[in-house]
């Protein structure tokens, strides 16, 4: 088409005729000029696809990572509840012989702990590619909350749960115990440390308010989670 124009051009500038190679020459311009707008639209929708279809993929990469840390924090939820149950249980028994048996259960549920490590493998790409490339805004806060705040915040409480563990369990497990089954029993030499008042039962309520306090935490998370998780869903749609 260029070609075409150029000898148009020539023929009209040999015959003198100035105003038609003008037009021509406007014409051949608009023709280049449009051609390069048609181009950079394409590249520019080919670019859209590309970033949608990333966008997609790590949407999906996340949402994996996010039902594994919900059920994972689901299941500590559930821990914890035991052990304040459980907790609340030995305050109020009589610590008789009668109990015994079902005390060793209680105190199964009670010493334990269990840690939390939020999978944030997905989400350390699309920030490493820019948040941006996230097109829901509402979405860009929920994954910033989450991963930047509420998670390191989730990690901490469940770590707390065991730095009790080791600080004031221990000590008493050592003198006390005769057997021991990890989050199933813990029979101790004599039940009678767990009355009131005495030191073991000052680290049940500490332990008990402890894992409240890790709950409220860990549910405010799942929250989030099943935020996400709604539009994650219909992004991805």
């Amino acid at each position: 088409m260029i070609k075409f124009f150029r000898k148009i051009r020539q023929k009209l500038l040999s015959e003198n005729k100035f105003s038609k190679y003008l037009l021509y020459a406007i014409g051949e311009i608009v023709l280049v000029v449009i051609g390069i707008l048609i181009a950079l639209q394409i590249n520019n929708l080919n670019e859209e696809k590309k970033n949608r279809e990333f966008e997609k993929e790590i949407l999906i990469q996340i949402q994996e990572n996010i039902n594994i840390d919900k059920l994972a924090l689901k299941h500590i939820v559930n821990d914890f509840s035991k052990a304040i149950t459980s907790s609340e249980k030995i305050l109020q028994s009589d610590v008789s012989d009668k109990n015994k048996d079902s005390i060793k259960i209680w105190l199964g549920n009670i010493i334990m702990f269990d840690r939390f490590q939020p999978l944030t493998n997905a989400y350390e790409v699309i920030k490493s590619k820019g948040l941006d490339k996230i097109s829901n805004k509402k979405l860009r806060f929920l994954l910033g909350k989450y991963y930047d705040d509420e998670a390191s915040h989730m990690v901490k409480s469940t770590n707390d749960i065991e730095l009790t563990f080791n600080d004031h369990w221990l000590p008493v497990l050592f003198d006390e115990m005769v057997e021991f089954e990890f989050k199933k029993s813990v029979e101790l030499k004599d039940y009678k440390i767990l009355l009131s008042p005495s030191k073991a039962q000052n680290i049940l309520k500490l332990n008990r308010d402890n894992l409240a306090s890790g709950i409220n935490r860990l549910k405010s998370g799942i929250a989030t989670i099943e935020k996400i998780q709604h539009l994650i869903e219909d992004e991805i749609k």
